[in-house]
């Protein structure tokens, strides 16, 4: 078994292209479709990951000493909090009040990608003991960068709740949030899934999937190699206009898309709306091990109902029909409740360094998290399935 002085190579690299994919996915494994090299790579390689957008790479690299990648983990330099999903604007604000500075920081993420997920990746043929000793050899390496650079903080957002668990044994400290997920109960078709539903609930699910039909919207699913050139230039227009409209900003470029359209293979699964030979407005979705995930959404004419048809219930009628045990369906949202979607934590660990500001953050989070506690419960007091 490694213990921590075997690990004699410790590298920081400014590329992905630096990993050889093969080792850097042999430590992401083959499930999660956001830490695998190609899709990392295809932000960095579009330029929506760079300098000039403010995420500057810097991913930890950790060999044996037989110079093996035995774990790896996708680290940014930050001078902003945009594209997080984890909100410490505030944080920054009240150390600057206090006259110190809050970027640059190290964030440990998926960029723009709300999912949860490892973001310690290890080899995946070691022991369980064997790969919390190396994540735990991550962390501490994670420590002694910030404190070289003089940074304020590093920051893991949207680790798996073991990640999370160990991170707060070592010291960082925790925080919670919370998404909508749907998960598959066994179900065997979308009626199947409804009829689980209160009949209110039901019928309202009903109405809506009418209505978009009512309006002679064809829904159509396209999986890898279906998805050409063209259907990526007219989602990027539905993407491009409601980016702009919900944040302000469009954090991924034209590229970004076409790259992974030519490296992500069946991962990809894009639900297009179609109205009297147009496009309309769409999703595109990514496939993991046994989850969808719901990422990114855009319309040209906001059809009533269109967003949930396409985001949300042909996204639950995919996972049953492919044997899918969950649905991701991004950040934010309370409408999801009600569409089957039930709450669910997420995590994220932090690394202070001033001792006065870590505190100040502690007593903070304590308060947060009990806040969190409470909404969680009192959605999932108003789940929209039959009460047993």
């Amino acid at each position: 078994m490694p213990d921590d002085s075997e690990f004699k190579h410790i590298k920081v690299l400014s590329n992905i292209r630096e990993v050889d994919p093969i080792d850097w996915n042999t430590c992401a494994g083959t499930d999660d479709p956001f830490v695998c090299h190609a899709f990392l790579n295809a932000l960095e390689e579009s330029g929506s990951v760079s300098a000039d957008s403010g995420w500057i790479p810097q991913h930890l690299i950790l060999e044996d000493k037989n110079a093996h990648t035995v774990g790896v983990t996708p680290l940014y330099l930050k001078n902003h909090s945009y594209g997080e999903y984890v909100f410490d604007s505030g944080w920054a604000e009240a150390l600057y009040r206090a006259g110190g500075e809050y970027y640059p920081k190290l964030q440990v993420s998926v960029p723009f990608t709300p999912v949860t997920g490892r973001r310690l990746l290890v080899q995946q043929d070691l022991t369980s003991n064997e790969q919390i000793i190396i994540k735990k050899a991550l962390i501490s390496n994670l420590i002694r960068i910030a404190e070289k650079s003089k940074v304020s903080s590093f920051h893991i957002t949207f680790p798996n709740k073991q990640e999370w668990q160990l991170c707060g044994e070592l010291g960082l400290l925790q925080r919670t949030g919370t998404q909508f997920h749907w998960t598959n109960n066994g179900f065997d078709s979308f009626d199947d899934f409804l009829f689980a539903l209160s009949s209110r609930k039901r019928k309202s699910i009903r109405k809506e999937r009418r209505s978009v039909h009512d309006k002679n919207i064809v829904i159509r699913t396209l999986i890898g190699d279906q998805i050409k050139e063209h259907h990526w230039d007219t989602f990027y227009t539905f993407y491009l206009n409601t980016s702009d409209r919900k944040w302000g900003q469009a954090y991924l470029n034209r590229k970004f898309f076409s790259l992974l359209g030519a490296n992500m293979g069946k991962k990809l699964l894009l639900i297009m709306a179609e109205l009297d030979g147009l496009f309309v407005g769409g999703a595109l979705n990514m496939i993991g091990g046994d989850t969808l995930y719901g990422r990114y959404w855009g319309c040209l004419e906001n059809f009533k109902f269109l967003h949930f048809e396409v985001c949300y219930y042909q996204a639950i009628d995919f996972a049953i029909k492919h044997g899918l045990r969950k649905v991701e369906a991004g950040a934010q949202g309370n409408h999801k409740l009600q569409r089957g979607y039930l709450p669910t934590a997420t995590y994220s660990a932090h690394w202070i360094a001033n001792l006065s500001f870590r505190q100040a953050i502690e007593r903070f989070l304590i308060q947060e998290t009990d806040e969190m506690n409470d909404v969680i419960n009192y959605l999932g007091d108003h789940s929209p399935f039959k009460r047993n």
